[in-house]
């Protein structure tokens, strides 16, 4: 065994919010999720863990963190979808909160008043399910894999706290991103995406390649990708760059429909590409958010076309307690 590496007891990285800034307690997860039993083993620093190349044990932890910090009962997702680690998705909800509250004396919005708009929920649901959950926030989940919307609905039908609380609009023109999405009529207070970052299948694979080898697991076929994801979660064309420009372009059509409209940004060189299409657009205000997960940076970019006064009077009309 090799020396014992020591890691901290909390993850300071995370936001001061999020319920997974501790270590994992896999004998209280054991205890109340008995289903993740078998996927739980001692490392080789001999600490508990989980296989994070298996997508089986990766599922069962979701389902563990999930039941245990969120109280959903039922959820699932099919084989080869997408499962994401729920400490990051997480951070991008609080952050969004705190976002929020900037724009209103500090005070997070919260309740079934306010309105966000999730762009590919993808089969897992997991952005509606924290937002939900920790600010109760109502939903509208978009996708354009009619797979995946039926696996984010199944969790929503079959969980009693989420019903009613999430309506799903699938993409009927894949290649676009907010039109056809937001209606003319309608208002959100923030949109939030995860968008695919890669060009194409063989960066996406290239990708799952890196992750492997980052957690020491070169030496193992490489077919599986350990978090999974169907071809349209992982990639589009033209990449992350061309989903975030063509992003900011449609979000100008519907200037007056949001409040803040937020994106993930895996890679830092797109950041010039997005602020330069956004100030094309005639954005009133740009921000970036950035979120430390271990040794891993990630941020998302937030940006309003109200002015000051219009950003005013919708926190007087939509959030005002």
């Amino acid at each position: 065994m090799e020396k014992k590496k020591v890691f901290p007891q909390e993850k300071s990285g995370l936001h001061p919010r999020n319920r997974h800034r501790s270590r994992y307690d896999f004998p209280a997860l054991i205890a109340n999720n008995p289903d993740l039993a078998p996927f739980v083993t001692e490392n080789k620093w001999g600490d508990l863990s989980v296989d994070f190349a298996n997508a089986q044990a990766v599922k069962a932890l979701n389902r563990a963190l999930l039941h245990d910090c969120y109280q959903i009962e039922n959820w699932d997702i099919p084989a080869d979808y997408l499962c994401p680690p729920i400490p990051g998705r997480a951070d991008y909800v609080h952050h969004l909160a705190d976002l929020l509250a900037s724009s209103n004396n500090g005070n997070i919005p919260q309740g079934k008043d306010i309105s966000v708009l999730d762009i590919g929920v993808g089969a897992n649901c997991i952005y509606p399910i924290i937002g939900l959950r920790e600010y109760g926030w109502r939903f509208t989940a978009s996708e354009i894999d009619p797979v995946s919307m039926a696996a984010a609905k199944k969790i929503v039908a079959t969980n009693p706290q989420l019903t009613n609380q999430v309506r799903f609009r699938l993409q009927a023109k894949p290649q676009r991103i907010l039109d056809t999405i937001i209606r003319h009529d309608e208002r959100y207070d923030a949109v939030l995406c995860n968008p695919p970052f890669h060009s194409s299948a063989a960066d996406a694979a290239s990708g799952s390649q890196r992750k492997r080898q980052n957690l020491g697991l070169d030496r193992r076929a490489t077919s599986e990708l350990n978090f999974g994801g169907q071809h349209n979660e992982l990639w589009c064309e033209g990449g992350e760059e061309a989903f975030v420009t063509r992003m900011a372009e449609e979000s100008a059509g519907k200037a007056q429909n949001c409040f803040w409209y937020t994106v993930l940004v895996s890679k830092k060189t797109t950041l010039p590409l997005l602020y330069d299409a956004l100030n094309e657009e005639g954005v009133t205000d740009i921000r970036t958010v950035e979120m430390v997960h271990g040794n891993k940076i990630s941020r998302f970019v937030a940006w309003t076309f109200l002015t000051p006064s219009q950003q005013k009077s919708w926190a007087i009309k939509r959030w005002s307690v």
